[in-house]
């Protein structure tokens, strides 16, 4: 029997706490337009910062007024299809990676948005749009090289794991840090130099000890005193490309009184780039493809969390198991 409604999440008020500015509604699965398919997602990539900051209204970039779709990268089965498209067929796995299209059951796209992909598998989520932004970070805003030493703070989670491959495979020396011996484990399998556990080893003394002339290369997402530990370590030239700051998400701004940074980056020519990937839209096609390559040919491994999330009404838990920082890997919620 054919569904005609089906569940998903809406922000249904601006609030500084995730749970409290969302709720579950059912709404009704609409009529196809030309062009257009019909995809039951399957499973959906948890984007806990993204998530709480929009929520907030502190994403400076679109303004939303509730009530507002939520949740950005799923992956699911085309299900029905519209007059003229041709690229597509019901059955066909397809990736979309638009604002408000992952937190629900089902969702219409024009079919020129979505990608099609061997499976409908929660790793493709790793990979796009999480992992594109590892890869046109490093390589754009960072402007990654070869026979460099780059660290990678949250290492683990899934933006992290990512790059800590690509600078790898890119045949840098590579540092990452992270919060356990699981997330140890996970990046000694993808072949991490060096592994910082922060909760075991100092990341200031062990930089300076180790690392003497720096780094020159910081992938970092964490914020606060772990971005200020990154700037003070940079070396001559080096680059620090801030793509987040988990520490902050779901609180409030941390006020600090120091010295300016440029006392920090002049004297060794260093810069702080921030990394947005709206910004970089040009990039992302040929990134989507060399990256599924890459899985496709087993040259790079995708780590999802194994805590299961099952359903819509799930997500909140999800968003706030992220944010506590005990992910090792994507976190996704499965339909």
């Amino acid at each position: 029997m054919k569904r005609e409604s089906y569940k998903k999440l809406v922000a249904k008020q601006i609030n500084q706490d995730f749970k409290s500015a969302v709720e579950v509604v059912e709404v009704s699965i609409p009529q196809l337009e030309v062009g257009q398919i019909l995809i039951e997602n399957k499973f959906a990539g948890i984007n806990g910062g993204f998530d709480t900051l929009v929520c907030r209204g502190d994403i400076p970039y679109f303004s939303l007024n509730p009530p507002f779709d939520l949740g950005v990268e799923a992956v699911g089965i085309v299900v029905d299809k519209g007059a003229d498209v041709k690229d597509f067929e019901i059955g066909d796995a397809v990736v979309t990676t638009r604002v408000g299209g992952g937190y629900r059951e089902y969702q219409v796209i024009d079919a020129n948005l979505g990608v099609k992909v061997r499976e409908a598998t929660p790793e493709v989520l790793t990979l796009m749009p999480t992992g594109v932004s590892a890869l046109v970070a490093l390589e754009q805003a960072g402007e990654m090289k070869s026979n460099e030493v780059v660290l990678v703070t949250a290492a683990a989670g899934g933006t992290g794991h990512i790059a800590v491959q690509l600078a790898k495979l890119a045949g840098n020396h590579v540092l990452g840090t992270c919060s356990s011996p699981e997330k140890v484990r996970l990046l000694q399998e993808l072949g991490c130099d060096r592994i910082i556990n922060y909760r075991t080893e100092n990341l200031d003394q062990v930089l300076k000890q180790e690392y003497p002339k720096g780094i020159n290369l910081i992938f970092e997402c964490v914020g606060k005193q772990v971005f200020d530990t990154c700037v003070d370590n940079l070396a001559i030239h080096g680059r620090l490309v801030s793509i987040g700051h988990i520490s902050e998400y779901g609180k409030n701004v941390e006020q600090v009184t120091q010295a300016r940074i440029y006392h920090q980056l002049m004297w060794k020519a260093a810069s702080v780039r921030g990394f947005l990937t709206p910004y970089y839209q040009e990039y992302i096609p040929e990134a989507s493809d060399r990256l599924l390559n890459l899985f496709y040919n087993g040259k790079l491994q995708v780590s999802v969390d194994p805590t299961e999330f099952n359903g819509i009404e799930s997500i909140p838990t999800a968003v706030e198991y992220l944010l506590s920082g005990r992910n090792c890997g994507k976190v996704v919620v499965r339909f």
